[in-house]
């Protein structure tokens, strides 16, 4: 693909989104989970009911791919039956498996679905990053983060949008009450569960969850978190965007959810992620430290 694919509108034909009738929030509609589950558990900035948000908008789902041909029309069609009103991007980086061309298909079918054809592997953060300044751009109130894999349930996603009534931004979380994970072995739990409790104490953050990507931002989160300074990747992408929204002080509430590792295709992870999210984080933790000690105001 050129260059000037990327920047230009994906093929769908569909109309521009407009904001829906979303009520503003009330006493009851204080964030809670869609099954009477438990309760959300709030980190970051808690306003304690206090603070008025405004409606949610239309809704984005972004979808990066690369080769998951097999994944993208089932995952696709079950984001379209539990949010009918929602519109998904595929942010396909020109998989040699014709995933971009299975997503073009689709959205032939049904204007709901956008594709952005990106130019080549340049990692799940790039990726994210360009269909949140995409979705922005074209007007879209919430901007969710989903893996074509189907290990995020978009059964769940109604849960996480309640809960984004009262707040900036939801994470589906596998490690707070609720939460849990299917079909994993102990040593990925392992390597999950350690990154998540390490980046906590490094980053002296709240969250349960740090690596988490099944997510759902309000427009105005995204644009706070000064995404143009964002270079990681992987799970590191996970924990950097968590931890701005900590720092920004955003109201942050971690939703339990299912996730279910994938049936088809190949996982992603990696040794040189892993590495990757740890150098980061301690270098990121050690430089707060610093700069509290020395009165410095982080930037």
């Amino acid at each position: 693909m050129s260059d000037a694919r990327e920047a230009e509108e994906p093929r769908t034909g569909a109309e521009e989104p407009t904001t829906e009738a979303d009520q503003p929030r009330t006493e009851a509609d204080r964030p809670g989970t869609a099954d009477g589950g438990p309760e959300p558990r709030r980190t970051g900035q808690d306003d304690g009911g206090r603070r008025k948000y405004g409606p949610l908008g239309t809704v984005l789902v972004i979808i990066p791919t690369y080769n998951e041909a097999e994944n993208i029309a089932p995952i696709v069609a079950r984001v379209r039956e539990s949010v009918p009103d929602a519109h998904i991007l595929v942010a396909d980086d020109n998989s040699p498996d014709g995933t971009g061309k299975v997503a073009d298909e689709l959205a032939v079918e049904d204007d709901h679905v956008k594709v952005l054809h990106r130019k080549g592997k340049e990692g799940l953060g790039a990726a994210y990053l360009a269909g949140f300044r995409w979705g922005i751009e074209h007007g879209y109130g919430v901007l969710v983060e989903m893996d074509a894999d189907g290990s995020h349930q978009p059964e769940e996603l109604p849960r996480l949008l309640t809960a984004l009534k009262g707040a900036d931004l939801v994470i589906g979380s596998r490690w707070v009450p609720g939460g849990r994970i299917v079909n994993w072995p102990k040593s990925r739990e392992f390597i999950s569960r350690g990154g998540s409790t390490y980046s906590r104490l490094m980053l002296d953050v709240p969250i349960r969850d740090m690596t988490a990507g099944y997510r759902a931002f309000r427009k105005e989160t995204l644009e706070g978190l000064g995404m143009e300074a964002v270079a990681s990747q992987g799970y590191c992408f996970q924990i950097d965007l968590a931890w701005r929204a900590v720092k920004a002080g955003f109201h942050v509430i971690e939703v339990p959810v299912t996730f279910i590792e994938r049936e088809r295709g190949e996982s992603k992870m990696s040794r040189d992620i892993v590495t990757e999210a740890a150098w980061r984080v301690m270098s990121w933790g050690v430089g707060s430290r610093v700069n509290k000690l020395l009165g410095r105001k982080e930037p």
